[in-house]
């Protein structure tokens, strides 16, 4: 049904794209305007990742829109992480009891392209290129941008102002900038950075590492991960702080000092690298960082979603899912207040917004894991434990990592909130009095539940005193 409202989309990646084909589908005349060239015609990657970690709540908002099967097709299943030491020897650990739950690795460049095509295949949805905001006056709903191809500066003017043109965003920016309302906002970095390097396909175009596993080298205060692609290849990701220590992006400055570094420190990932020292210099290195804000929209008459909204740091893999489940629950309240759109904005950010802090602090957690407990032998044995429960009882037991990757019917700040305290209730069983190995599995549940909860109970009655 055609809808009144004209919609402005500012930026057409993941986010936007998504948002601009529901949109389309709902009815309104929606015009997406990109900073970039259009990628299914220009390379446009720049460093940025190739791949990313798609998972249930990613694939709820593929479902909602109809391409679930379509996007399932791009999509590579990785059933955990395989853990690689310093002599090389590796070893899985899944990321679920459950046989049916895994994490999926697929192309940014192939999903986007995918929405952009399946949006612009409809007629009242328009995607224009090469076009970069300047600024965006709230009150009166226009945009200003400046072709970059031919420098020309236009405006566009919409009923409607939606920001999804990620940590950088201009809505953001001129919210910041022009202080006409309370605003909050804040950007923390990591010490760490990080840059994508490749381990290419196999001379046959196979796999030189096993395909269905996120593979992680755990240094304590660096690491890499790799994640395969369709074409053989692995997207490798190093984590590395700027300065300080043995190793970081300030001396690793010549060709030689890279090839100690990781004929030291990744052996195994080194032997599969022959373009590493040109990668190394050629590819970008970029910053990691957290965007919070609020509030997210002014008046009823713009918003800002995904990245533009609640940036983190990749390492919980929710980035893009977060991004996606914000326009699966835009799309839930648009729908119970019916094209009252203050009401619709306002409800949202309200309640999301609690999710993507959640989520957020999630991310920087997963980033201390991911380089340094899991090779920890306390970490190993919780996980064992986990694994075993999410065997044994289904439909019961549910370790954070599945409530925040495989519970898309749960809230992250849920997730986070009793993931943290049944995290601490078994590292408290296994480090205080170990494990009873005569107590069946579905009593050790019940006494982790207990546990559970009275930590809980604790976290809220300490709250309630700081307050």
């Amino acid at each position: 049904m055609k809808q009144k409202e004209t919609i402005l989309i500012i930026g057409a990646g993941l986010c936007g794209s998504l948002l601009a084909l529901r949109l389309g589908q709902r009815g309104y005349s929606v015009r997406v305007m990109e900073l970039r060239p259009d990628l299914r015609k220009v390379d446009i990657s720049a460093g940025r990742s190739i791949n990313l970690a798609f998972s249930n709540r990613g694939i709820k908002a593929m479902k909602m829109v109809g391409l679930e099967d379509k996007v399932m097709k791009l999509c590579i299943p990785m059933h955990g992480r395989m853990l690689h030491d310093r002599e090389g020897k590796t070893k899985l650990s899944r990321y679920s009891g459950r046989e049916d739950e895994y994490i999926n690795s697929i192309s940014r460049e192939l999903l986007t392209s995918l929405l952009m095509d399946e949006a612009e295949a409809l007629e009242n949805v328009k995607i224009e290129f090469n076009s970069k905001c300047n600024a965006v006056d709230f009150e009166n709903n226009t945009a200003n941008f400046i072709n970059t191809e031919n420098g020309q500066t236009f405006d566009c003017t919409a009923d409607l102002i939606f920001g999804t043109d990620g940590a950088g965003s201009a809505l953001r920016k001129s919210y910041f900038s022009e202080r006409k309302f309370l605003f909050s906002f804040s950007q923390n970095f990591l010490t760490h950075g990080y840059k994508e390097l490749t381990i290419p396909p196999s001379e046959n175009g196979g796999f030189r590492a096993f395909k269905n596993a996120l593979h992680i080298w755990p240094r304590g205060e660096y690491m890499i991960i790799a994640l395969p692609n369709l074409d053989g290849s692995f997207t490798v990701t190093l984590f590395l702080a700027y300065e300080g220590g043995t190793y970081n992006f300030n001396n690793l400055t010549t060709e030689e000092n890279v090839l100690n570094f990781f004929n030291n420190e990744f052996p195994d990932a080194l032997e599969l690298m022959p373009n590493l020292a040109s990668e190394f210099f050629e590819n970008p290195t970029a910053p990691l960082g957290t965007v919070k804000c609020f509030p997210w929209q002014y008046k009823g008459k713009n918003l800002l979603l995904g990245d533009a909204a609640h940036a983190i740091v990749p390492f919980y893999g929710q980035g893009m899912n977060a991004s996606f489940e914000d326009v699966v629950e835009f799309d839930t309240f648009l729908e119970q207040h019916d094209g009252n759109w203050e009401k619709t904005f306002k409800a949202f950010q309200q309640q999301r917004k609690i999710d993507t802090d959640g989520i957020a602090d999630l991310a920087i957690d997963n980033f201390h894991e991911m380089k340094d407990h899991v090779a920890n032998a306390l970490f190993q044995k919780k996980r064992a434990l986990e694994m075993t429960l999410e065997t044994e009882l289904p439909n019961d037991y549910f370790s954070k990592y599945s409530m925040v990757t495989f519970r898309e019917d749960m809230g992250y700040h849920e997730a986070m909130t009793r993931g943290r305290a049944q995290d601490k209730a078994i590292l408290n069983m296994i480090n205080d009095e170990g494990i009873d190995q005569n107590i069946s599995i579905s009593s050790l549940h019940e006494k982790i539940k207990k546990e559970t909860n009275s930590i809980l109970e604790d976290d809220k009655i300490a709250k309630t005193l700081n307050h």
